[in-house]
């Protein structure tokens, strides 16, 4: 669920009516509304770099039929 809310200085306060029951525990994220501007020395490739994943769960081919499991499309025949 995603919910827009405003800080009043004390407490966060969803800015329409939730429907949870009182007392509710949640784990709340927070970000803040507006373009995160990327550290100046971050490249994109550098944050995929520091952010990829190795697990033996996922396709090794996943770049090379990257359609086929986004759309469902025919894998390719490897011609290599």
């Amino acid at each position: 669920m995603t919910v827009s809310a405003h800080y009043d200085g004390k407490a966060i306060i969803p800015d329409e009516p939730l429907d949870l029951p009182p007392n509710q525990a949640l784990i709340v994220q927070i970000e803040s509304v507006g373009a995160r501007e990327p550290a100046a020395d971050e490249s994109a490739l550098a944050w995929l770099a520091a952010n990829a994943v190795e697990n033996d769960a996922l396709p090794a081919d996943l770049a090379d039929q990257h359609d086929h499991y986004l759309y469902g499309c025919p894998t390719k025949d490897r011609q290599r």
